[in-house]
């Protein structure tokens, strides 16, 4: 296996997407792998007060970070955007949800780890 430099990493196309049917919208949409800090930011996100795990609006706020144009572009970045994404149907929202955690590498155990740290 080959050692990288610096410009092989930096050019390196490793953001993929996967295309998701949600009949509830009446289509698909892109769903993308997070870049390192927009991972960063939702986990740290996920910290609440007094050392809790919050999960205010989870499904939205990972769903607005991976929901993406063609050109792998975020369609959902303000606070109100999560909201009005937050309003969509759960079942909707957990088939994108579900998607978003799998390709990004999200399990239940890495929520439960930052829980404890």
């Amino acid at each position: 296996m080959d050692v990288l430099g610096k410009d092989a990493i930096l050019s390196a196309q490793d953001k993929n997407n996967q295309i998701v049917s949600v009949p509830e919208w009446g289509g698909h949409v892109n769903v993308r792998v997070m870049s390192g800090t927009e991972r960063d930011s939702f986990e740290a996100g996920l910290m609440g007060d007094g050392g809790k795990v919050n999960t205010v609006n989870i499904r939205a706020r990972l769903c607005s970070l991976c929901i993406c144009d063609a050109e792998g572009k975020r369609m959902f970045t303000t606070d109100a955007d999560i909201k009005l994404l937050g309003d969509k149907s759960a079942a909707a929202l957990d088939r994108v949800f579900m998607v978003a955690q799998k390709i990004n590498g999200i399990t239940a155990e890495d929520v439960d780890a930052l829980a404890k740290n």
